[in-house]
């Protein structure tokens, strides 16, 4: 069994679907250390002047867990109408920009007090849209212990996995001298994909993956899967 694991991002770009849709099981980590100006809370969307952020505001401590990081409150316009009204800037002229709205009107709605549970049913909700199956589940739910690269083989034992996925980022920090002792087989993901028709002239690749499912509506997963095969590293 082929699984993978990363942390939830808001409204992610189409590499993260392609990840989800590439493995057995997904893992969302959300039991590690939230990270500022990271993609936990935010996003892009490209509009006719350019790149602009989508960005959730949330409240947590130095050192709390994605799970722990609530969702901030402020006086004035709520986060979801600027939200709303960017993606209608941006995204309005596209052919399927009211399948869109819909993934995340239907996400939005439940007004959710902490992050992750925003994040896992937008992310559901766009798998699917593009039709993938992967089961997907919650780290938190397991339980492990350890840190690291150890607490990433125990949780894929409790998994009963015999093959990681990871982003390719990881080769600077992944010990593969543990994943030889296990096991377990470990690659690494290509991200490399081929344009779409996009709004508002040079392509941007790395968006939001509403942008895709906005301009190409049914076919996105035409686009949707990278273009160079996987780096296998280790064989179990």
């Amino acid at each position: 069994m082929r699984a993978g694991v990363i942390q939830s991002c808001y409204i992610p770009w189409r590499g993260y679907f392609d990840f989800i849709d590439s493995v057995d099981i997904f893992v969302i980590y959300d039991d590690v250390q939230y990270s500022s100006g990271s993609w936990r809370n935010r996003n892009q969307v490209k509009t006719k002047n350019g790149l602009e952020w989508l960005s959730v505001p949330v409240v947590y401590r130095f050192g709390d867990t994605i799970d722990a990081v609530s969702i901030g409150r402020k006086p004035g316009v709520s986060w979801q109408e600027l939200h709303r009204r960017l993606l209608h800037e941006a995204l309005g002229p596209a052919p399927y920009f009211s399948d869109v709205m819909r993934i995340w009107e239907d996400a939005i709605v439940h007004d959710d007090s902490n992050l992750t549970p925003l994040n896992v049913r937008l992310i559901q909700g766009v798998c699917r849209y593009l039709d993938i199956t992967t089961k997907i589940v919650l780290s938190s739910d397991y339980q492990v212990s350890g840190t690291k690269t150890a607490r990433l083989l125990n949780l894929l034992r409790k998994l009963g996995a015999t093959r990681y996925l990871s982003g390719p980022s990881a080769k600077n920090y992944l010990e593969e001298d543990l994943f030889r002792a296990s096991s377990i087989g470990l690659e690494y993901k290509s991200y490399d994909y081929s344009s779409y028709p996009q709004l508002w002239g040079d392509f941007a690749g790395t968006v939001t993956v509403l942008d895709l499912i906005a301009n190409c509506g049914p076919a996105s997963r035409d686009f949707l899967k990278s273009r160079v095969p996987d780096d296998a590293a280790i064989t179990p």
